[in-house]
């Protein structure tokens, strides 16, 4: 990714704001699916123990993390239940893929409501759920439920996990290898689905003949 939209980078340059702008970004709007939102709030932990950049309380930064997740998911619920199907019909871009949305639609209709919680933990997939689940007329007060739980288990989560491995010296001695690891474990999710997406293909494909 381009170096100013690295984690360090973002919080060095934009603080708080930058922070929240790409929690918010990333939970709910199309164009956001590409942003570090899970090596974000690690490094915004890291950050907050180490005291650079960041001289807030770790409890508001929590809240204030949360409440940009909550709202984003919020968002693009929303977004989703006024353009409804219409979505699906929308042409690819640049910056929107069909497959990105497909992909969120078919790990909503395996996980129902859950799908709102686990979708946090995917990269991707986390920015287009809740576009799905407003396009599909889930319940509002479902949503709103598993959407407060998921944002504040994913905000304050991964930001926790940051300040507390942040106070431990191999972690700060390798920091770049950490969040590397992150990038992976997030990749990972969404490579295997890629795979059993393109096995269930060619088994489709090969029923055919």
């Amino acid at each position: 990714m381009p170096s100013i939209l690295t984690p360090e980078n973002l919080i060095s340059t934009f603080g708080v704001f930058g922070i929240l702008v790409v929690v918010f970004a990333e939970s709910g709007l199309l164009i956001g699916f590409f942003l570090p939102g899970d090596s974000l709030l690690f490094t915004a932990g890291l950050l907050i123990a180490d005291g650079t950049y960041l001289h807030q309380p770790l409890w508001l930064m929590c809240l204030l993390i949360s409440v940009a997740a909550v709202a984003g998911d919020q968002f693009g619920y929303l977004f989703g239940r006024k353009v409804g199907p219409a979505l699906f019909r929308r042409p690819n871009s640049r910056l929107f893929k069909q497959e990105n949305l497909i992909r969120a639609e078919e790990f909503f209709a395996k996980y129902g409501p859950r799908s709102i919680v686990l979708a946090r933990f995917v990269p991707i997939v986390r920015t287009f759920t809740p576009v799905v689940a407003g396009a599909s007329q889930m319940h509002y007060r479902t949503f709103i439920t598993y959407n407060l739980i998921g944002g504040v288990l994913w905000g304050s989560g991964v930001t926790l996990l940051g300040y507390f491995l942040g106070q431990v010296a191999f972690v700060k001695d390798h920091v770049e290898l950490i969040l590397l690891g992150i990038v992976v474990i997030s990749i990972v999710p969404v490579a295997i689905e890629l795979l059993r997406a393109r096995g269930r293909g060619r088994r489709e494909e090969a029923g055919h003949y």
